[in-house]
């Protein structure tokens, strides 16, 4: 179980919103963060992040007494927000002010005078969100069923435009994100309690070996660890 109270809201034009907190006393987490497309934009006592798509696990040490609130975006959403292509933020944790300025301290020190964390930062977040790019839309509604290459025919593309796009809308190149789509499919499925045989067939893997080879790669761990 996680010990650090995690839980996610429902938030209209955002992929959620979220908050977590290690009570004082309590013995440090290292919370395992997987790969899944998105961005989050996090609140603490120490400023505010960007948490950029990641490739690959990502150890967050959660100190105690720590408090985070924060907002996803899902895949493509992010850069018209934070104003820089998402492969710029591939795997990287930087603070938001080296994309904001002197705004990202503002709305750090709204934050953390407001009597509703969350709220104050979803409300500021929202005041620049921009409908996603219908491109953008059907790249990653596409990818969930097709191949790459019967993506591009259909947006009338070539995969070198297709990658190029891709990259600076997600971080990452066209089979990169299939791959981490298809493996938080799988994910969703495994914790809805699915057996793994039937969540590789039906999330589309050649067998339960290769599901659990991609979740190794992705994950660093096997699955039965994140369910």
């Amino acid at each position: 179980m996680n010990p650090t109270g995690y839980r996610e809201y429902r938030t209209p034009g955002l992929a959620c919103s979220w908050t977590a907190a290690l009570p004082p006393g309590a013995e440090p987490f290292v919370q395992r963060v997987v790969p899944d497309g998105c961005v989050d934009v996090m609140w603490s006592a120490g400023g505010i992040l960007v948490a950029g798509p990641d490739t690959g696990p990502m150890p967050s040490l959660v100190r105690p007494g720590d408090e985070v609130v924060a907002v996803r975006f899902g895949p493509g959403a992010a850069p018209p927000v934070l104003g820089v292509p998402a492969d710029a933020i591939r795997d990287a944790r930087l603070p938001l002010r080296e994309l904001w300025g002197a705004d990202a301290d503002r709305l750090a020190e709204g934050v953390a005078a407001a009597g509703d964390r969350r709220g104050a930062l979803v409300a500021a977040v929202r005041e620049r969100v921009r409908p996603v790019d219908p491109l953008v839309a059907a790249v990653v509604a596409g990818l969930g069923r097709s191949t790459v290459r019967d993506v591009a025919d259909g947006l009338g593309l070539g995969e070198r435009q297709l990658r190029r796009r891709s990259l600076a809308a997600f971080g990452y190149g066209p089979k990169t994100l299939q791959r981490v789509l298809r493996f938080q499919r799988a994910l969703g499925l495994a914790r809805a309690g699915e057996p793994l045989a039937a969540v590789a067939y039906a999330a589309g893997y050649a067998d339960q070996a290769h599901f659990a080879h991609e979740v190794r790669d992705l994950a660093g761990e096997p699955v039965r660890n994140l369910i």
